[in-house]
């Protein structure tokens, strides 16, 4: 394993919460010996417990895991953990602080750039850490997620699931506690690049939440899934504090496979179906429009499996290969 760069500012293993920043080196005109600030916290029990990673800010557009994360900052106790709790709040921060989905330095995909490289652009250095210094040795790994500025998602989780797998109680845990309405199992991801793969590789127990989306924050989404993870991190023995309000949904949907409709011509997008609805195998889900063509009729778009709409797309200006919607199949 190469030796990253990036600098933590805080000793994350002190018992008690630790709140610092990884500095990412970043040399640029403006500041030739400048560095990246990711803030971290950390909260270290007395008692023994599981080490767990929660982080947001994958995307930067996507704001509910952001504020969920800040407020656990804020308002957790180090008395009520066991073990290690980690949290990462704007894992990819220039994305974070721009509001962009990627990064304005290097236009770097966080979530399609692990395990990334030690000495390589700020996302890859940035993905190189978190899979080799934060993911490496954690029992769980919760990335929280949502639309962002172009989906809109009912709020849903999604884990690696293989029959016999050491994890798999731990998973079906915090399945149950979660509290959201729909559950997307998936194969394997040992060559993935999403952060779930790196959890994989690491042998932890990892899990994509997605809430909501459309680049805003919805209160109920937003209290409902933080309800939801102090249950989940109950139910694994590394929370022991109050929870208070509500979960989103008392019990959930499974589904085993997904698929996703395109747009196959520019033009204005009209959406038939929203996250959360049914669909009919054969049924018309959207209407493309042509404005600039006086006279020509919209393209109709079908689907042709039946399933659930995980996610819809927000804006209605589209090309072609724009995603329209994600569906989730083959419930169980």
């Amino acid at each position: 394993m190469s030796r990253s760069p990036i600098q933590c500012s805080v000793d994350l293993t002190v018992t008690g919460r630790n709140l610092g920043t990884l500095r990412v080196p970043h040399s640029v005109h403006r500041s030739a010996y400048g560095h990246i600030p990711l803030p971290i916290a950390s909260f270290v029990g007395q008692k023994p417990g599981p080490a767990v990673l929660l982080m947001a800010g994958n995307h930067g557009d996507e704001y509910e895991g952001q504020v969920i994360l800040s407020d656990l900052i804020r308002t957790l106790n180090p008395d009520d953990i066991c073990g290690r709790l980690t949290l990462l709040p704007m894992a990819n921060f220039p994305a974070a602080e721009a509001g962009l989905r990627t990064s304005p330095l290097d236009s770097g995909n966080l979530n399609r750039s692990f395990p990334g490289r030690a000495l390589g652009a700020p996302t890859e250095m940035i993905a190189y850490y978190i899979e080799h210094h934060l993911i490496a040795g954690m029992d769980m790994v919760i990335d929280l997620h949502s639309g962002g500025s172009s989906l809109y998602c009912v709020p849903f989780a999604m884990t690696s699931w293989v029959e016999g797998n050491d994890r798999n109680v731990m998973r079906q845990k915090v399945l149950d506690a979660l509290g959201l309405p729909f559950v997307l199992r998936h194969g394997p991801e040992a060559d993935g690049w999403y952060s779930s793969s790196a959890s994989w590789r690491a042998g932890a127990a990892g899990f994509t939440l997605e809430l909501g989306g459309g680049g805003t924050v919805d209160p109920v989404i937003r209290q409902g899934a933080q309800t939801g993870i102090l249950r989940a991190l109950a139910a694994v023995g590394s929370y022991t504090g109050p929870i208070v309000g509500d979960v989103l949904a008392p019990a959930y949907r499974d589904f085993q496979g997904e698929d996703y409709v395109f747009a196959q011509e520019p033009g204005l997008y009209e959406p038939l179906v929203r996250a959360g609805e049914e669909i009919k195998a054969g049924q018309k889900v959207a209407h493309i429009h042509f404005p600039e063509t006086p006279g020509k009729a919209p393209l109709d778009v079908h689907f042709d499996q039946a399933g659930v709409a995980m996610a819809h797309r927000v804006p209605a200006r589209v090309i072609r290969g724009d995603c329209l919607f994600h569906i989730a199949l083959n419930p169980s």
